[in-house]
């Protein structure tokens, strides 16, 4: 599959998810695309009273022409999605596991 149809499928899944996550008024979501390193990335910013609230939900990068999901906070799961949308198992890696771990899952190692 082309890179940028890769590029496509990805914002569109990192900017479902933004949306769909504003149910608290003191904490915002926010998304951030580097196109030029192929890396995006939502997380959540903001007070929960005097607690400050920051972290990432979701950080993928394309790199050698595979997708990495390096966070994956979703409940759907950001795999299943990409797949869903066409995106062959073998051009899906699985970042936040171990090289070790990653050969018994049915997605590409690296």
């Amino acid at each position: 599959m082309d890179i940028e149809k890769y590029r496509e499928i990805i914002k569109s899944i990192v900017e479902k998810h933004s949306e769909g996550d504003s149910d608290d008024r003191e904490v915002e979501t926010q998304i951030a695309f580097d196109l030029e390193r192929d890396r995006y990335l939502m997380f959540h910013v903001g007070w929960r009273g005097e607690k400050r609230v920051f972290g990432c939900v979701i950080h993928i990068e394309i790199k050698s022409e595979k997708i990495w999901i390096q966070r994956d906070g979703t409940e759907e799961g950001i795999a299943n999605e990409l797949i869903e949308a066409g995106v062959p198992k073998s051009d899906i890696v699985l970042g936040y596991r171990s090289p070790y771990m990653r050969k018994f899952t049915k997605l590409a190692v690296g």
